[in-house]
């Protein structure tokens, strides 16, 4: 059983390269996405290679059975532990999507044709008008988790406003979605000791950061150019989702990992 360490700083351009990139022009674009541009990919194996909006079946990267989860140790405390990579031995990633202000109608296609595990946090505020567009991507294997009501920046907040926008938001995706949420990501990355205190009191196992980020196809690394095992990867529901969904798995499949669900080993 692995052991968790303390998780260094990041910056703030990190910071700004993922969560809050383009965050405003999500929530501006939402009534009005638009497909990504057709890949060039031509079929494999002889196989049937379905045209889709932006994709077709061949760009989907395949990969084999994720090996065996291991849990990892959480401390106890009254706070909870604040990750960008998961401290595991197995040769694995995890995807993780965020927000949900723009509902790209191709997205719970391409989730269910990649038959890949993913992590949603999910945006009350952004999801109320449309829940059910992401049931689709549960019956496919996705699990969502907590990202506040608002997309409050929650650092430096009273620990009443941090509690209610936590606590509001899992209780509200539990009604939606018949599950409540155990895992937390702030908006923006950011917190503070409050954040972690306020998670665990609204029943949160871990806060997320990331360790690579994705954004118009185009994954941007912390370390390195290759996603390492145990490593958080973090995209939106933007009108670039296909590029950002098919790029993020490439990068998976680049490295020799696969991905896995990050609730398995939480």
């Amino acid at each position: 059983m692995s052991i968790l360490r303390a998780v260094p700083v990041v910056t703030m351009a990190l910071v700004l390269a993922g969560c809050s990139a383009g965050h405003e022009s999500e929530r501006k674009a939402a009534t009005g996405a638009s497909a990504a541009a057709p890949s060039a990919s031509a079929p494999s194996g002889g196989r049937p290679d379905k045209q889709h909006a932006g994709w077709r079946d061949s760009d989907v990267p395949v990969f084999g059975p994720a090996p065996a989860p291991e849990k990892i140790a959480l401390p106890s405390g009254g706070s909870v532990p604040y990750l960008l990579r998961v401290p595991t031995t197995r040769k694995v990633a995890f995807l993780t999507i965020d927000d949900g202000y723009l509902k790209h109608p191709e997205a719970p296609k391409l989730i269910a044709a990649a038959r890949v595990p993913v992590t949603l946090f999910l945006t009350t505020d952004a999801i109320a008008d449309d829940p059910d567009y992401f049931r689709p991507m549960i019956k496919a294997g996705a699990v969502v988790e907590a990202h506040t009501i608002t997309h409050a920046n929650l650092r430096g907040r009273s620990y009443a406003f941090q509690k209610r926008e936590i606590c509001g938001s899992a209780d509200r995706l539990a009604g939606w979605y018949k599950r409540r949420p155990v895992l937390f990501r702030p908006p923006f990355g950011n917190k503070d000791a409050t954040t972690l205190q306020a998670a665990h009191d609204c029943g949160m196992k871990a806060g997320f950061m990331w360790k690579e980020t994705v954004d118009k196809g185009k994954v941007r690394y912390q370390e390195g150019k290759r996603v390492r095992a145990g490593d958080i990867i973090l995209m939106h529901f933007r009108k670039a989702f296909v590029k950002d969904f098919l790029g993020a798995l490439r990068a998976i499949k680049k490295a020799g990992l696969t991905p896995a669900l990050l609730e398995d080993y939480v």
